[in-house]
C-alpha cells in the first residue's frame, strides 16, 4: 500500500490536484474490481455515433449527434452544482466543430485553422482508463480518478472534497455527496464504484455533445462528449470508448485531443454563437 501523494499535483484548485485529506491510501492492484467494469461495456454499448479527429483541423461528427450549449449553475459561493440547458442546434446529419479555437463561425469550423497553422497534434495517452486510474479506497466506496483528464468544472470540491469524501462514504449523507460529485464531471476524470457489488455507479446518457459554458470562470469550456460515442484519432486510432469525456475546443490543451482546464488560463471565451 502506497499513500496518496496530495503534493505529488499542480493544479489551479486547491483540491483538483488529487489532495487527500484524510491521508486515504490506494492499492495498485485493482484487478477484483477492474475486470468486472470492463465487462459492463458489451458491444450491444458501442454506438454507431463517431467523432473524428482532423490533422490540425476539426472534430467531424457523423450520424446526426445532437448539439447543444449546457451552462455550469454555481451557488452563491461559486459553486458548481449543476447544469443549465442552453441553446440547442439544428440537427445535422454530419458537422465540423473547431478545434483551434479561432472560428468565425464558432461552434463549426470555418476552416480558420488552414490560415494560422494550427498545431493539433495528440497528445493524449492511448493507456486504458484503468492502466493509469489512480485508487482511493474508502469503507464503502472506492474512488478511480485519472488527473490528467481534469477539465476544471470544480464539480468535485463542493462542501467537501471527492477525495475526502470516499474516506467517509460509511456515512449516507457524505457517501451521496461523494457520488453527486464523481458522477457530475463531465470528463470521465472519476469513476466511482461501489464495494459491495464491484459495480461502477454511473448514469447512462443518449448520445450528444454539448458545448460547456463556465460561469464563474467566464469561459467557454470543453466539447462535451456523453453517450460512449467513439472518438478517433487522425491516425485512425480509435480512443477507449466511455461513457463520458471532454474535448477540447479552445486549441490550447496540452492532452490534445482532450480537455485539461486550458480554457480557463487561456481565458477562452466566444461571446456569441
Amino acid at each position: 500500500m502506497q499513500e496518496f501523494n496530495k503534493g505529488e499535483f499542480n493544479f489551479r484548485s486547491k483540491y483538483a490536484n488529487g489532495e487527500n485529506p484524510t491521508s486515504l491510501t490506494y492499492n495498485i492492484s485493482k484487478c477484483i474490481f477492474i475486470k468486472v467494469i470492463r465487462e459492463e461495456l458489451t458491444m450491444s454499448e458501442k454506438k454507431k455515433y463517431r467523432i473524428k479527429v482532423s490533422k490540425n483541423g476539426p472534430y467531424i461528427v457523423t450520424d446526426g449527434v445532437p448539439l447543444s450549449k449546457q451552462k455550469i449553475k454555481i451557488n452563491d459561493k461559486g459553486e458548481s452544482i449543476g447544469w443549465m440547458e442552453g441553446q440547442k442546434y439544428p440537427d445535422r446529419e454530419q458537422y465540423a466543430l473547431c478545434r483551434c479555437g479561432h472560428s468565425k463561425n464558432h461552434p463549426y469550423c470555418d476552416g480558420t485553422h488552414t490560415k494560422i497553422k494550427f498545431e493539433g497534434t495528440e497528445t493524449a495517452s492511448r493507456d486504458s482508463y484503468f492502466e493509469r486510474a489512480k485508487q482511493i479506497e474508502g469503507p464503502e466506496l472506492i474512488l478511480y480518478d485519472v488527473r490528467d483528464l481534469c477539465a476544471y468544472a470544480r464539480f468535485c470540491d463542493v462542501d467537501d472534497t471527492v477525495w475526502k469524501l470516499v474516506g467517509e462514504s460509511d456515512v449516507p449523507k457524505k457517501k451521496k455527496l461523494c457520488i453527486r460529485e464523481a458522477t457530475d464531471c463531465p470528463a470521465g476524470r472519476f469513476v466511482i464504484v461501489d464495494k459491495r457489488t464491484g459495480k461502477k455507479i454511473e448514469p447512462k446518457s443518449a448520445p450528444s455533445i454539448s458545448l460547456i459554458e463556465d460561469t464563474a470562470e467566464k469561459a467557454s469550456g470543453p466539447i462535451w462528449v456523453k453517450g460512449a460515442i467513439q472518438i478517433e484519432s487522425a491516425d485512425g486510432y480509435e480512443y477507449e470508448i466511455r461513457e463520458k469525456q471532454t474535448l477540447c475546443r479552445c486549441g490550447q490543451s496540452k492532452n490534445k485531443p482532450f480537455c485539461n482546464g486550458a480554457h480557463c488560463s487561456c481565458q477562452f471565451y466566444v461571446e456569441h454563437y
